[in-house]
């Protein structure tokens, strides 16, 4: 499928008009055609409003059918996008709009208790030729009959924002072109059709919830949302709704899985993938998502902002591939490993994956940024360490810079992670490296009890992991015990809040 996003919802409203395209948590439905003409309808607003092709509108909203409309109004009038997730607050959301140039900011009044719109007006204040546009509960609506035709499309329609769980957000420059190509991966991978129903579980203004959305439309298959995931309530919708295809990330499939166990009965009968990405995914959860909720298990997909969908797992693939691998990368995409010495390795050797492709960021909105993130020959440096497969499958081992380094030797987090996950009787966990006066790091498991359930010593614990066949020298030598893991809003752990706080 080619053309721009205007187009994808154009060419689908003209194919299935009466096709569903999304329902809410509050069973609010909404089809491709109705879909179609509000856009239009929204779009006009916007643009009596003063927005034009090449206006940079920044948008923080939920999670809602009326954000899937403001954005594909944008689209029809050409705007550049810079969706922002709900979880970034005053300091980093005035950071952003200086740095891209944003002159419309449109938030809710208010979102879980926080006032984003007393936000956006100090930022009004602050940042000249800033506008501010609340939106709560109604679109903007005006008569489309004055509307242009769409404008071609510019070098750039989107910046999406990494998350800035280690350092200073970056602004990641994309094309529709090059979101629709990420998005082909996924449909030539999973190849929903109408029929299906898919989890649309990721956050709207994340790179991953506009290609689903994307993905709706190039194949008619619908979406379910919500703004806020709720075990119990999101369960039922998604029981409800008849889920095919689930998501979004380990951390979800725990909370579907506990919900699971509370039930006689198989909540998610039509389930036939769990599709995760933005998080390691252990082994042990696959089995017990195929065991318990159904379906083939975890289908994993791999990407970063730069780059969204640079492989997809299949739920026709092996066992092999869809237990452990990330899938193939997909069409128009270039995969190399690279060696320590900056040689190209060989398949199966393992090394920093580099990708070039079609869906591939523009560069970064601070351009000093680029020479940094790619190689010579143009690819992209992920920074994950990795190898391909006999299959073709990639395989992510851990991330460079995700490796403690103890006595001089290196220990993977991911593997001790992947361990950790299996020991009974936790809900959540995660390995990191601290500081040491006399091994350089040592690793600190933190991890979550199941409700109710005693936290484990961390003698019992490194036994544990003895048993599981994880090397002496690797064992933590220091357990956390917490409530909850700070995560970011695609399930990442945000490591470097754990470190801060139990460095000391």
């Amino acid at each position: 499928m080619t053309g721009d996003f205007w187009r994808l919802v154009q060419h689908r409203a003209e194919q299935t008009p009466d096709g569903l395209l999304v329902v809410d948590e509050r069973r609010r439905r909404m089809t491709f055609g109705q879909f179609r003409d509000a856009v239009e309808r929204t779009a006009a607003s916007l643009a009596a409003g003063g927005v034009r092709a090449g206006t940079v509108v920044s948008w923080q909203l939920p999670s809602r059918i009326d954000t899937m409309v403001l954005t594909a109004a944008l689209s029809r009038l050409g705007a550049v996008q810079n969706p922002l997730i709900m979880m970034l607050q005053e300091p980093e959301v005035e950071f952003i709009c200086r740095q891209v140039g944003t002159r419309l900011l449109i938030v809710p009044e208010e979102f879980r208790g926080y006032g984003h719109g007393a936000m956006a007006r100090a930022l009004a204040e602050r940042i000249d030729g800033l506008e501010v546009m609340v939106a709560d509960g109604s679109r903007p609506d005006a008569d489309p009959a004055g509307l242009l035709e769409a404008p071609q499309e510019p070098p750039v329609r989107w910046v999406f924002y990494t998350s800035g769980t280690t350092s200073e957000p970056k602004g990641a420059k994309h094309t529709d072109a090059g979101l629709i190509a990420a998005a082909t991966t996924y449909c030539e991978s999973i190849a929903p059709t109408p029929q299906d129903r898919i989890a649309g579980l990721a956050p709207i203004a994340h790179v991953g919830g506009v290609l689903h959305l994307m993905v709706a439309l190039m194949t008619g298959a619908a979406l379910i949302i919500t703004d806020i995931f709720e075990p119990e309530a999101t369960t039922r919708l998604m029981s409800e709704e008849g889920v095919t295809l689930g998501g979004n990330g380990t951390p979800f499939a725990l909370a579907f899985l506990r919900e699971q166990r509370k039930h006689g009965h198989r909540l998610f009968p039509r389930l036939e993938a769990f599709l995760i990405g933005g998080a390691p995914r252990p082994v042990s959860v696959h089995h017990a998502v195929r065991a318990e909720l159904g379906g083939v298990g975890l289908v994993s997909g791999y990407g970063l902002t730069e780059c969204p969908f640079i492989a997809w797992g299949s739920p026709r693939g092996s066992e092999n591939s869809i237990a452990i691998t990330e899938g193939r990368p997909g069409p128009g995409t270039e995969l190399r490993v690279v060696r320590e010495d900056g040689s190209i390795g060989e398949p199966g050797e393992r090394g920093e994956l580099r990708v070039r492709a079609r869906q591939l960021m523009a560069g970064y909105v601070d351009a000093r940024l680029d020479a940094e993130a790619f190689d010579a020959d143009g690819y992209f440096r992920t920074g994950d360490q990795a190898f391909i497969d006999a299959e073709g499958c990639v395989n992510i081992v851990g991330r460079l810079k995700d490796v403690i380094i103890r006595n001089m030797e290196n220990i993977s987090a991911r593997e001790v992670e992947d361990h950790l996950a299996a020991v009974a009787g936790l809900r959540d966990s995660t390995v990191i490296g601290l500081p040491d006066p006399d091994t350089g790091e040592r690793v600190c498991a933190v991890v979550v009890p199941n409700d109710g359930a005693a936290a484990p010593t961390l003698v019992d614990l490194c036994e544990c992991l003895l048993d599981r066949g994880l090397n002496k020298r690797k064992l933590p030598v220091q357990l956390e015990v917490v409530d909850e893991l700070p995560r970011n809003a695609m399930g990442k752990v945000v490591k470097a809040a754990l470190v801060r706080r139990f460095g000391e």
